[in-house]
């Protein structure tokens, strides 16, 4: 029950997270959100502004002896990504996220549970609303759509904000500080095939479903050979290519996930079933054997279905299976630079075959702009072999590391402090963080990022970890105490 997270500590953040996740908040769709943050700024006298595209800014003085201190923007954004088990009924228009306390652990029913970056958010409100909490002059920034393209971050314009130093709270492990993030462009591949009717005589209808993987997020996981069902679906099609015909492919959901789930309708002779299911029951084996550290649970259905109408032929059938088996999924380059930094990456994140049309999106990520160009044209260039058009979109840039930042200067030798002379983990991400972003309209802003433990970010098993809020929460004070005078 969410009134339990309620008595968690530290009560201020916990509760402003239970106020917050009561919000249906996906992306694009935030009006709701966006007018409960600014009823909270006004509710509490403080100056709040919703900019021209949705982002809201509040403004907070210093408190008493804190004026002669630099102004920090705390930023962090409303949006969160929707994903639910297929047996979980759920509308995330509608309905407040479901929490419940595991052990160390904060979860939601069988759905996302929005601490990235619901954590973050409900952080600066408690800060804003405390009477009690040393700090400078805050601007706090919420901005909007992050999940889905970062619109939020590309539509703030300059001047909005006089901050010298950006906190960023859209880190996932505690012992990390980050200092820079990788840059992203969806490459989204659209096709058409002229549908074949078939002839029910002698033929049979197969449903293939891939199912029961982790997914999480597809910049700070891609590295962990998790298993993308559009990927092992598409292998078990090659596998019997010229013995089906697919008649649809639904597979994925949100660009920046990896897939856990894939469905595929394919028809063949009737003659041929057994040595059909043969082949693909020996390969599904094959496939569990292969990924069964990290996808102890991933099933592979087979299953008769009713025949459908049409299928696709055989040459468009055959061109989109060897592309997708072609198009590069996962890890396609490690940092030179940074050690254990993932370069750049693809995620084939959806696949839709339906209805005489065909798309195949994907998020391609990269710390490298030139980098992240290569693997996007190696994918533009696969798919177009398949006679399919390939569109570029939602481009944005990475955030170059500044090891030289006066934020960090700080923050180190602190953390140290709080955690008996450990060292933090100072690194770059191989995630979208909004920094790169705002820096491009801010330029001279001194930025860092940095979060709590939450652990399968963008899927259902995400989880936020308790005693790590708290080791987070003692950080953040310390933070206000010490930010740098002007």
């Amino acid at each position: 029950m969410n009134s339990e997270i309620r008595e968690l500590e530290p009560k201020a953040v916990w509760n402003k997270f239970a106020d917050l996740n009561a919000v249906p908040r996906p992306s694009k769709k935030e009006e709701r959100v966006i007018a409960f943050m600014k009823d909270f700024g006004n509710n509490l006298g403080l100056e709040t502004i919703e900019d021209e595209v949705g982002n809201v800014i509040i403004k907070k003085p210093a408190t008493f002896g804190m004026e002669d201190r630099k102004t920090i923007v705390m930023q962090s954004h409303l949006d969160m990504v929707h994903q639910k088990n297929n047996d979980t009924v759920f509308d995330f228009d509608t309905q407040g996220i479901d929490m419940y306390v595991e052990g160390d652990w904060v979860k939601a029913k069988g759905t996302t549970l929005g601490a990235d970056n619901g954590l973050g958010v409900a952080t600066i409100m408690a800060i804003l609303e405390s009477n009690e909490i040393d700090h400078p002059a805050i601007e706090a920034l919420f901005t909007i759509d992050e999940e889905t393209g970062m619109t939020g971050a590309m539509g703030l314009k300059g001047g909005l904000l006089e901050g010298d130093i950006l906190l960023n709270l859209d880190t996932e492990e505690d012992d990390e500080i980050g200092v820079g993030c990788a840059g992203g462009i969806d490459v989204t591949a659209t096709g058409t095939y002229e549908e074949e009717r078939i002839e029910h005589e002698g033929l049979k209808a197969c449903k293939i479903e891939v199912k029961g993987l982790q997914g999480g997020h597809s910049g700070m996981q891609i590295h962990e050979g998790l298993g993308n069902a559009n990927k092992i679906m598409n292998r078990l099609l090659y596998a019997v290519i010229e013995d089906i015909q697919v008649s649809e492919i639904d597979g994925g959901s949100l660009r920046n996930a990896i897939p856990r789930e894939s469905v595929a309708i394919v028809v063949f002779e009737a003659d041929k079933e057994g040595v059909i299911k043969s082949l693909l029951k020996a390969l599904s084996e094959t496939i569990k054997k292969e990924i069964k550290t990290m996808e102890p649970d991933l099933k592979i259905v087979f299953s008769e279905t009713d025949l459908p109408k049409t299928v696709m032929p055989y040459g468009a059938q055959e061109q989109l299976i060897h592309a997708l088996y072609a198009a590069h999924n996962g890890v396609y380059r490690m940092s030179a630079d940074i050690p254990n930094l993932v370069e750049t990456s693809n995620n084939i994140a959806r696949v839709i075959v339906k209805n005489g049309e065909i798309k195949v999106g994907c998020l391609t990520r990269s710390s490298v702009e030139s980098s992240k160009m290569d693997l996007a044209n190696a994918l533009k260039a696969t798919f177009e072999l398949a006679g399919c058009s390939v569109e570029f979109s939602g481009d944005y840039p990475g955030w170059t590391p500044n090891m030289d930042s006066d934020i960090l200067k700080v923050m180190v030798p602190l953390y140290k402090e709080l955690n008996n002379g450990e060292e933090p983990h100072v690194a770059a991400c191989h995630a979208g963080l909004e920094c790169g972003i705002l820096g491009t309209n801010y330029p001279d802003m001194d930025m860092i990022s940095f979060g709590p433990n939450i652990k399968g970010a963008h899927s259902p098993d995400e989880s936020a970890q308790i005693s790590s809020t708290q080791k987070y929460w003692k950080f953040v004070l310390e933070i206000l105490k010490n930010i740098p005078k002007k």
